[in-house]
């Protein structure tokens, strides 16, 4: 299965008006880290930055003057995504931005149900929240120190991290290592193969021909309802 957790920056908070200025997103393979990423800034035409947007992730309208309008990488988006699951924390965000986006371009909106929004499986495992991404990497104890600004590819790192630990594969993934980096090499123990064998001369018993006397006349003496009458019939 593969999966791309992904996450972007706009220049504000309405979809219909303001433009996706960067995309960051996270190759994952049966729930497994491929080392494949996609990070890229864009270009939102005229649409500047909203001064609350730019607290939040500092990505300035001087820094985005040269980068590649939205029309310009849209293929790469489409290949990087093609076949996959697009798994986002609040995705109804983030999919309004990315179908606003293929809708000025006559592009088809992405199918729903090839949307997973982490914010909604976390709400479900844990009812009483918080569910931000900051309190579900506190939770799972993943490093967020780095996390001062918003940033597309640095959330997306962590969201994969958090997605891991809500779908139970931390073990395959942990640190996102890269498949080449995570080959798990398995030692093989010295098998020891232990056969039966049969004693070639039976133990001498224990008890002494007395005893075995005096358990007879202790068997015969009881009720032919006693269990250690059955036990002599048999």
């Amino acid at each position: 299965m593969r999966e791309i957790i992904f996450d972007t920056e706009t220049t504000g908070l309405e979809s219909k008006q303001d433009r996706i200025i960067e995309i960051g997103g996270i190759e994952l393979i049966n729930n497994f880290p491929t080392g494949r990423t996609l990070h890229l800034y864009i270009n939102p035409g005229d649409r500047k930055v909203h001064p609350d947007a730019l607290a939040v992730h500092g990505i300035t309208d001087d820094f985005l003057k040269d980068k590649p309008s939205f029309a310009e990488v849209v293929q790469e988006i489409i290949d990087f995504f093609d076949g996959a699951k697009w798994i986002a924390h609040n995705a109804t965000f983030d999919m309004g931005f990315i179908n606003a986006e293929f809708d000025r371009l006559g592009l088809a909106p992405v199918p729903t149900e090839q949307v997973v929004d982490t914010l909604s499986m976390a709400r479900r495992k844990h009812p009483m929240g918080p569910n931000s991404l900051d309190a579900l990497c506190r939770r799972y104890g993943i490093d967020n120190a780095h996390r001062t600004k918003h940033g597309a590819l640095l959330d997306s790192e962590l969201l994969a991290e958090v997605y891991i630990e809500m779908t139970g594969g931390r073990q395959a993934a942990l640190g996102l290592m890269g498949a080449e980096q995570a080959t798990t090499v398995v030692e093989l123990e010295e098998v020891v193969v232990v056969t039966d064998r049969v004693r070639p001369r039976a133990l001498p018993g224990r008890l002494s021909e007395q005893d075995i006397e005096a358990h007879a006349s202790m068997v015969a003496s009881m009720k032919a309802k006693a269990i250690w009458q059955k036990f002599g019939q048999n």
